[in-house]
């Protein structure tokens, strides 16, 4: 966990801005508990929920948190571990030592927890608290508070998502130090990829082998590992596919570091080291609206902006070819680029790597200046307000062929006056080329998270690749 002082003061700006904007009543956090793969006692590997990370920082199933808006207190719930749990888990640290090194004094029994919602619901005391995500916290959140589980979303805190998003939106130092090391470790995964992505290999091995690595560091993987030569599919994570010389792999995987922080990266690199000149059309291409993405990126410029000028790019790419034709801005206007890039530029990262996604999208990636597009491929984008400094969000242009979407639209006549659909018969098997790094916005523009950059010019990219 970070310092004492970052969650003392962390829970302080909360309770000031909700008192001040908002008024009274009790702020209350639920924590993860352990979920069972295939029967109770066979577990997933535990992860905590994120907003009580971030507010309270203990990383143990079977707690809660509550903070008092009017007595100034704040509260752990949670019970000792019992003998037969330390039989089995080995000695574990009284919880009141663990709250006392996030700066909680006050430590109270999951019983004594039901009392005190109670006692507030008869008092007619508001209880705050977030959208839950996982069907054991519906069910108790609907048990402790009297609310049938069909109206318990119209009982969750727009104030407090609100607040909660405008606090964890801009990363303090101690976050942006976590992601800097955690970025190492997706490093060494990206390299690793592009070193051992051996002819005749099968992909699982090789998604086996990053997943290791992000475990030998004592972390997990950020998300589910997308590593497959249909790069076309973009969240890919079939992985059954043997590895053929020439093809393009398409890795996009993450580490998570022990407080839970995300890395978030892809390259696309040709399975045994050479580029076909219709592979390095495409992937220059995108290497221009990647870059092009992260020099734009400022304080105060809207990320659909950036988004906007990266689909130029691509379409001015994708013309210079012959598989687009037609005005520039005509053709973005109806959307003609989304058949190669169905997907926004970027998300927010940090905590999650799609961060806050938990909360709906657009409270996270829309406000009330900038709402979501409804056009195919615009309406993906998940972050498109301005940028704030502190902010870190991911830059990830890509060109995909998907035979079954250029099919359709072919066959329903859209945007025939900007395609030319006879072009793309040699791509059909192609594949997808995506370019991602996660950035922080700093004061006057942004900086890579990371001390270094994941090989990208093409060159790099062939001369990290193992030759075979």
């Amino acid at each position: 966990m970070f310092e004492k002082s970052v969650y003392i003061e962390r829970r302080a700006a909360l309770r000031d801005t909700f008192t001040r904007k908002y008024g009274k009543g009790l702020l209350l956090f639920l924590g993860n508990e352990d979920s069972p793969i295939n029967y109770p006692k066979n577990t997933y590997k535990f992860r905590q929920d994120s907003n009580f990370l971030y507010y309270f920082g203990l990383d143990r199933f079977g707690l809660a948190g509550i903070i008092d808006l009017e007595g100034g207190k704040d509260t752990i719930y949670g019970d000792d571990f019992s003998m037969d749990d330390i039989i089995w888990r080995g000695p574990q640290p009284r919880l009141a030592d663990m709250a006392h090194c996030v700066g909680i004094e006050t430590v109270r029994t999951i019983n004594e927890f039901k009392s005190v919602l109670h006692q507030a619901i008869e008092q007619g005391r508001p209880i705050h608290f977030l959208p839950p995500y996982r069907g054991e916290q519906k069910l108790l959140l609907c048990k402790l508070l009297g609310i049938m589980p069909q109206a318990l979303s119209s009982y969750v805190s727009p104030a407090l998502i609100e607040a909660v998003i405008a606090q964890r939106s801009v990363k303090e130092p101690c976050e942006i130090q976590e992601l800097d090391k955690i970025s190492a470790v997706g490093y060494q995964m990206q390299i690793h990829a592009m070193q051992h992505a051996v002819p005749g290999m099968r992909e699982r091995l090789l998604a086996g082998e990053l997943e290791a690595i992000a475990q030998s560091y004592g972390y997990m993987t950020s998300f589910a590992t997308i590593l497959s030569q249909n790069g076309q599919t973009l969240h890919n994570e079939d992985h059954s596919q043997v590895l053929e010389k020439g093809r393009l792999l398409l890795v996009d995987c993450g580490a998570e570091s022990e407080l839970h922080y995300a890395s978030d990266h892809t390259r696309t690199t040709p399975v045994g080291g050479v580029f076909s000149q219709q592979q390095l059309d495409i992937y220059n291409i995108v290497f221009r609206a990647h870059d092009l993405g992260i020099e734009m990126s400022k304080p105060g410029v809207p990320y659909r902006d950036v988004h906007t000028a990266a689909c130029r790019v691509i379409t001015e790419g994708l013309q210079a070819l012959g598989i687009m034709k037609g005005n520039i801005d005509d053709s973005l206007e109806h959307g003609a680029h989304a058949l190669f890039m169905p997907h926004g530029l970027g998300h927010m990262m940090g905590l999650d790597t799609h961060d806050m996604e938990g909360f709906n999208e657009d409270l996270v990636g829309y406000d009330s200046e900038i709402k979501r597009s409804t056009q195919f491929g615009t309406g993906s984008l998940r972050f498109a307000r301005r940028l704030q400094k502190g902010f870190v969000v991911t830059v990830e242009p890509g060109i995909y062929f998907i035979p079954a979407l250029i099919d359709k639209w072919k066959n329903d006549g859209i945007n025939t006056a900007f395609i030319n659909f006879d072009k793309l018969e040699p791509y059909r098997t192609f594949g997808g080329i995506r370019l991602e790094d996660d950035i922080l916005i700093t004061e006057t523009g942004s900086r890579l998270i990371g001390a270094q950059q994941i090989p990208i010019k093409p060159e790099d990219v062939c001369n990290t690749v193992m030759k075979f």
